[in-house]
């Protein structure tokens, strides 16, 4: 009968560890699938373009995403192959040109048996705002053709995103002998996690003064100093938080006008509330001694 009695209350104990474990597992679990799914994602590569030996190859990568300058930066690096190359694509026998489309900031010029550098374009965003933050999303129109010698050329063209701060999704086309790619970008799953963790804590914390206040001011507690620096470290830590949101959006954001503004007013409130309250408290004069004290005096 005692050693029933004994592993009952263990078991009981036992229960709470297991379950805490395996919400960790999970936790875990869910966190490793969406990291796994980014990755592919960022490695994903597409490809448009001609096949022939003769060509030129282009292969381009979004570097980073300046939702707040409305462009992206395009890194491209430009390899003639077949008889178009010298040195096994290290230069051209001619001079080549790499058209682009009219949101990028100009086209690319090499000259012949000269060596081709990697460079960076910044392409125009369309669409979107940042103050829709983190629900913002944008379009960005890119393409290439190629002409060596004054004449045209097969160009074959790949697209890969590295801005984890993105997710991009493209449509791949070839028109005439021009790689066309239509980029759509919006926040990443990871950006979207975390800015949607901030903007709940943001209430959390301002819920949690407003209790905290509420019980000091009915309770009379007067200037209660723990709990009043407990407030202002908030009201400050609020705004420290807010700053470190992934790509640093601009006050006035959508993030703002749902958590942010909202928990630093109440926090303000409730802060200034519980001094006011405290100062009346501490000013209100001792109570009249009872007749039983007086007596006996």
């Amino acid at each position: 009968m005692s050693d029933t009695r004994r592993r009952e209350p263990s078991r009981g104990r036992l229960v709470p560890v297991v379950l805490a474990c395996v919400l960790i597992a999970a936790a875990v679990a869910f966190g490793t699938w969406l990291q796994i799914g980014e990755r592919q994602a960022l490695d994903t590569v597409y490809g448009v373009g001609s096949p022939a030996p003769d060509r030129v190859d282009v292969d381009a990568s979004i570097q980073r995403v300046d939702a707040a300058g409305r462009e992206l930066i395009l890194r491209v690096q430009v390899t003639p192959r077949g008889d178009l190359a010298e040195a096994g694509g290290v230069s051209p026998t001619e001079d080549l040109a790499i058209q682009t489309s009219t949101s990028t900031r100009g086209d690319l010029s090499f000259p012949a048996h000269s060596r081709i550098a990697t460079m960076d374009l910044p392409v125009t965003l369309t669409g979107g705002s940042i103050t829709d933050y983190p629900f913002d999303a944008y379009d960005a129109a890119i393409e290439f053709s190629a002409a060596q010698g004054g004449r045209k050329v097969p160009v074959h063209v790949t697209l890969s995103n590295s801005d984890a701060l993105f997710a991009a999704t493209v449509d791949a086309s070839d028109v005439d002998g021009t790689a066309v790619f239509d980029v759509g970008l919006g926040r990443s799953n990871s950006v979207l996690i975390f800015a949607g963790f901030m903007m709940a804590a943001m209430w959390a914390l301002a819920v949690s003064v407003l209790i905290g206040a509420w019980f000091l001011v009915t309770r009379r507690k007067g200037l209660t100093w723990p709990a009043l620096g407990w407030m202002a470290a908030t009201l400050f830590a609020l705004a420290a938080f807010r700053n470190t949101a992934p790509g640093a959006p601009p006050i006035g954001c959508l993030m703002d006008y749902i958590a942010f503004l909202w928990a630093e007013t109440v926090v303000a409130f409730c802060l200034v509330t519980v001094v006011v309250a405290g100062f009346t408290a501490e000013r209100r004069p001792p109570s009249a001694e009872t007749p039983s004290d007086t007596h006996g005096k």
